[in-house]
């Protein structure tokens, strides 16, 4: 008898534990008194190309976001305030440009660091480390601010065309505005792992996923 309530004890504080930990974070929304954000995973790569009419190579994820601003002044959406972090295999990443993906870019070089395509690596910012430094899980390049020069010399391709048409819009808005944010994290990715961050004038705004 003693045994079954020892049990019964340690089940009910594993359960207690696991929904402490279960609310760190909001699940796919998140907000304070300048905006919020909401988001959904594509993690599938069948779902990738269902919406995308490809997959993207598999080493892909995709985010649809929602962005509505909460004061009467424009917002400005840039993509490289968002940081998608797994947790379980330590990888951060920024969204792509879709002519990172699929196009034509070329290297750039800022007096914010040394930007590329896809092969070039991207450059992430850190969580948690000291107020949000830059890092890069690939480059050694230090407040890194990507941008992509693009070639007018040649047509898009379809793919290119789909990915800007959808890609959430870097612009001022001042009504919610709907897009899809491009991830590169390579390895077997759980929904469970994933953090979405957001930095904003009022700090981070960060969520989890639906496993």
């Amino acid at each position: 008898m003693r045994f079954a309530i020892s049990i019964l004890i340690l089940s009910v504080f594993s359960l207690a534990a696991y929904a402490a930990a279960d609310k760190k974070l909001p699940i796919e929304d998140s907000s304070n008194e300048y905006v919020e954000i909401q988001a959904s995973l594509i993690l599938d790569k069948d779902q990738i190309k269902q919406v995308l009419g490809s997959d993207l190579g598999g080493s892909f994820l995709v985010v649809k976001m929602r962005v509505r601003p909460l004061t009467d002044k424009p917002w400005k959406i840039d993509r490289d305030d968002f940081l998608l972090l797994d947790g379980n295999l330590g990888q951060r990443s920024v969204p792509y440009a879709p002519s990172q993906i699929a196009g034509n870019s070329s290297l750039v070089v800022t007096q914010e660091g040394v930007h590329g395509a896809v092969g070039a690596g991207r450059p992430t910012w850190g969580i948690g480390m000291g107020g949000g430094g830059m890092g890069s899980g690939t480059t050694s390049t230090q407040q890194a601010k990507v941008t992509v020069q693009e070639s007018d010399k040649k047509e898009d391709t379809p793919l290119l065309k789909v990915l800007k048409e959808k890609v959430l819009p870097e612009k001022e808005i001042t009504d919610p505005i709907e897009g899809l944010l491009y991830f590169q994290i390579d390895g077997k990715v759980k929904a469970k792992d994933l953090e979405l961050y957001y930095k904003t004038p009022g700090g981070k705004l960060a969520m989890r996923f639906r496993p």
